[in-house]
């Protein structure tokens, strides 16, 4: 940061000594400030405004830039508020500046460009305060392109989180719907095959039935043909015989039936 420091004019004072001494400190802390020696200018500054009653704003404005250099941005930046009123539109000037530059370093962009407006305003011709408006005034619009480009990527983001989890949401619910279907299929499934199993059961039983039956029939048969002292080989016999008979009895019948009655008489 570029500053400049004020050469302080001679005190008004009808002591010489007093006047003597008061222009040897202040040539001494202006060469300590240029040698670098902060420390010692900031002592014969403090000298000239406390022991010496030297209220000039060139001391404030000097001790101000004395600090900032020791990296005591409180204290300078006290001084530089307190000239930030001064008549003095030039030192006015270089105090709103300090002021801007010192927020900028700290991130503070909004409050650095109306400081470092208000320096341009107190003095048009302050080339450096210019200069940094511009600088701050482009870090300020690339930091909120940057903000607005993070907004859009946060809302795109959460766009791409709510279409992903609605589609998780789908597929959810389409594999819930694919497991109910599942279901359904394994329990109509499971129905028939009980359906399957009950019939076949159904049908075993039956037909245990019926040979029993079968069995209880042939030994009732097998009974009576005792009781009546015919044996089996003769039953099937007389069976035989009887089933041939009834054959018989059929046949004939059958051929009476297709037989053509006499001409000339009726057919009943």
């Amino acid at each position: 940061m570029k500053y400049f420091l004020v050469v302080l004019l001679a005190f008004v004072s009808n002591n010489p000594r007093e006047i003597a001494r008061v222009n040897a400190l202040k040539l001494a802390a202006e060469q300590a400030f240029l040698n670098g020696d902060f420390d010692l200018a900031i002592s014969n500054y403090i000298t000239l405004r406390d022991s010496l009653g030297v209220d000039e704003d060139e001391i404030n404005l000097n001790m101000a830039h004395a600090y900032y250099n020791l990296k005591d941005t409180a204290t300078a930046k006290s001084h530089y508020n307190t000239l930030s009123t001064s008549s003095n539109r030039k030192l006015k000037s270089v105090a709103y500046q300090q002021l801007g530059v010192m927020n900028k370093d700290a991130g503070k962009l909004e409050e650095s460009l109306q400081q470092l407006k208000s320096a341009i305003k107190a003095d048009p011709t302050n080339q450096q305060a210019r200069y940094n408006y511009e600088v701050v005034k482009k870090q300020l619009e690339e930091q909120q392109q940057q903000q607005q480009q993070q907004q859009d990527q946060q809302n795109q983001d959460g766009e791409d989180e709510n279409k992903e989890n609605q589609e998780n949401q789908e597929n959810q619910e389409n594999q819930d719907q694919e497991n109910k279907d599942q279901e359904g299929e394994q329990k109509e499934s499971d129905e028939e095959q009980e359906g399957q199993e009950k019939e076949n059961q159904e049908q075993k039983e039956g037909e245990e039935k019926e040979q029993e039956a079968e069995k209880s029939k042939e030994q009732m048969t097998k009974e009576k043909l005792k009781e009546m002292n015919i044996s089996e080989e003769k039953a099937r016999m007389i069976l035989e015989a009887m089933k041939n008979n009834e054959i018989q009895y059929l046949q004939q019948q059958k051929r009476k039936a297709t037989e053509r009655p006499p001409s000339g008489k009726p057919d009943w």
